[in-house]
């Protein structure tokens, strides 16, 4: 599909941005967050692409305003792009409108097609929803909570080895949220079922996007209550207390796990 537009845009508001939704609006002044299937970000000189008149893409969704300019994601078919944690390194503020961009963009391609009766759906009016014209299903994008903990004991933090993890030695508990349990209740679960033991004086801290591929973390620290560490031996291979100058840190700060290391730190 060839570059084309629309008079009508969709309009609502989402935290600190105007969204505009359209599976076909583009402008002739903006930054493109053009992803492939490996949802891999095309730059240039890793500098977003503002000009796709030659483009053949899937679809262009505008998303919000990037350093005053209109921002669209935009779906094609290109070999080699840039995986956000590696623009991450380069350009935090870039990131951080690239997880949303993502997400988006993850969620319009997922719903383009009804998964009740198989129709092609459309982008509704008011809404960040995708509606189906036939049975009236509605779809709305879909993040996955989940949760992440640093528990003390005393002087020293929790951390273990989990079997997938390829690169990072150690690292904090965390989880997802599983139907019908509350974020508090899955903190207390994923301790018990990982590493064995109880845990109090449970504190919610603060949150972040995770796109990787489409959580939401919920950061809390908690204190050691009882129990032997008896890890599960299938995500977890191996759990240790640790003094905060025995802690092995990440090699990125990407990740809410590791503020949530250095508040420990910083903090004993």
């Amino acid at each position: 599909m060839k570059n084309k537009t629309i008079t009508m845009i969709e309009k609502s508001i989402y935290e600190d941005y105007e969204i505009n939704f359209s599976d076909t609006y583009t402008s002739d002044d903006a930054y493109y967050f053009i992803f492939n299937e490996n949802r891999e970000l095309l730059l240039e000189d890793k500098e977003l692409i503002t000009d796709i008149t030659d483009m053949n893409f899937n679809f262009s969704l505008f998303i919000g305003k990037y350093k005053n300019k209109d921002c669209f994601v935009v779906n094609s078919n290109f070999k080699k792009g840039f995986d956000l944690r590696e623009v991450y390194e380069f350009d935090k503020d870039l990131y951080l409108i690239g997880t949303k961009a993502v997400l988006v963009n993850d969620w319009y391609i997922s719903h383009q097609f009804c998964g009740k009766c198989g129709a092609k759906t459309k982008v509704d009016e008011k809404d960040m929803m995708l509606k189906c014209p036939e049975c009236g299903q509605v779809h709305y994008p879909r993040i996955a909570p989940a949760i992440i903990v640093a528990i003390r004991n005393e002087d020293k933090l929790l951390m273990a080895q989990h079997s997938y993890h390829e690169t990072i030695r150690y690292a904090l508990i965390a989880g997802f949220v599983e139907p019908g349990e509350s974020i508090e209740e899955a903190v207390h679960r994923e301790v018990s079922e990982e590493v064995g033991i109880k845990i109090k004086n449970l504190k919610y801290l603060k949150s972040q996007s995770w796109p990787f591929p489409n959580s939401l973390m919920l950061g809390f620290e908690a204190e050691y209550d009882s129990g032997d560490i008896k890890v599960d031996g299938d995500e977890i291979v191996k759990a240790k207390w640790f003094k905060k100058d025995e802690i092995i840190r990440y090699s990125s700060d990407i990740s809410i796990s590791d503020w949530l290391i250095q508040n420990f730190i910083d903090n004993n």
